[in-house]
C-alpha cells in the first residue's frame, strides 16, 4: 500500500496522528498469502507515538515504515503465540532497530512454553543466540553489554487462570491473560492508559470463562474472527464462532468491537458472521482493515 493509500485510510477512519490514544492495525490478515493485507500486528499510539506492538506478523515489518512508526517509540512488543502469522516478522523488525537511534531497552513479553512451542526465552535464543541462533549475527540485543539495545523478555506463565502482570509502565499497565488456541499457548493482553482499557485477544476458541472478567467494560476489545460459524471442529477447537463473539461481548458489555483476522476464505462469508454477532452484541462493531486507526 502506498503513502497515498495510507493517507487514504487514515482520512476514511476520521483519525489523524494527533493527541489522545488510538489503536491503529498494521495487519488484519491471517496465515495464507490469499489477499492484500499483512498478517496480525496492532499498534497502540499514545500523542502519536507507537508505544505498544501487540504481535508482528508477516508482512509488518513493511506495515510499520508505512505507518511512520519508529523504533524508538516502541516501549513494550506483545507476541500472542508463535505461529508466524503473528510472530514471523519480529527477527525483521529487529534488525531494522539496530539502525535506529535506540538505546533505551526494549520489553518483550510472550508465553511459555506448551505442546511443541517453545516459551518465549527459548525462542529468542533459537532466534538469536550466539553460534546456534538462526540470526546469530543479532546477538547483541541478548548480551550482558547488549549492542545497540537490550530486550528485556517477559515470560508469561499458562495455566493459572489468572491475569499476569506484564509491567506498569510511565502510562499505561499492560496484563496478560492465557487463552485456549487448541495445543497452542495463546495470550490476551489488556492495556490500561489512565481510565481506558484495551484488550487485544491472541487466537483463542472463547471457552474459558475467566476471559468474561479480563475483557469487562473494556473501551474496545480487539478479537480474531477467522472462521464462519459452520466451520468444523478442528477449526473451532482453535478460534470462536462469530455467535461466540457476540455473545460474549455482551455478557462483558464492552463498548467497542473490533474483528480482525481474516482470509479470504473467512471474508466469503463476512457479512453472514457479523450478522450473528450483532445478534447478540448491540454495541459498535469494526472491521479491520490494515491501516485504520481508532481513536479512544
Amino acid at each position: 500500500m502506498n503513502s497515498i493509500i495510507l493517507i487514504l485510510a487514515l482520512v476514511l477512519s476520521g483519525s489523524v496522528f494527533g493527541g489522545g490514544i488510538s489503536l491503529q492495525v498494521l495487519g488484519s490478515g491471517g496465515p495464507i498469502a490469499d489477499d492484500e493485507r499483512a498478517s496480525s500486528a496492532y499498534i497502540i499510539r499514545i500523542d502519536g507515538r507507537g508505544e505498544v506492538l501487540v504481535d508482528v506478523g508477516g508482512g509488518i515489518f513493511q506495515r510499520f515504515g508505512a505507518a511512520g512508526l519508529k523504533m524508538e517509540d516502541l516501549t513494550l512488543v506483545g507476541i500472542s503465540h508463535f505461529h508466524t502469522d503473528h510472530s514471523a516478522d519480529f527477527p525483521a523488525l529487529m534488525k531494522s532497530a539496530y539502525f535506529s537511534d535506540r538505546k533505551a531497552p526494549l520489553y518483550l513479553a510472550g508465553p511459555a512454553a506448551g505442546g511443541q512451542f517453545p516459551g518465549l526465552h527459548n525462542w529468542l535464543d533459537a532466534l538469536f543466540s550466539q553460534g546456534k541462533g538462526a540470526y546469530g549475527y543479532l546477538s547483541g540485543y541478548l548480551a550482558a553489554a547488549a549492542e545497540p539495545f537490550a530486550l528485556i523478555s517477559i515470560e508469561v506463565p499458562l495455566n493459572t487462570g489468572q491475569p499476569f502482570p506484564v509491567g506498569d509502565f510511565a502510562n499505561y499497565k499492560v496484563t496478560a491473560l492465557a487463552v485456549p488456541h487448541g495445543p497452542v499457548p495463546s495470550l490476551a493482553y489488556k492495556i490500561q492508559i489512565g481510565e481506558k482499557i484495551i484488550v487485544i485477544s491472541g487466537d483463542q476458541n472463547l471457552s474459558d470463562p475467566d476471559f468474561i472478567e479480563f475483557i469487562k467494560n473494556a473501551d474496545l476489545w480487539v478479537m480474531p474472527m477467522p472462521i464462519p460459524e459452520d466451520a468444523g471442529q478442528i477449526a473451532r477447537n482453535l478460534h470462536a464462532q462469530p455467535s461466540k463473539i457476540g455473545e460474549i461481548a455482551a455478557v462483558a458489555e464492552v463498548k467497542h468491537l473490533l474483528l480482525s483476522h481474516f482470509m479470504a476464505r473467512s471474508l466469503n462469508q463476512l457479512e453472514a458472521s457479523v450478522v450473528l454477532v450483532k445478534q447478540a452484541y448491540k454495541g459498535r462493531v469494526t472491521l479491520a482493515e490494515d491501516f485504520i486507526l481508532l481513536d479512544m
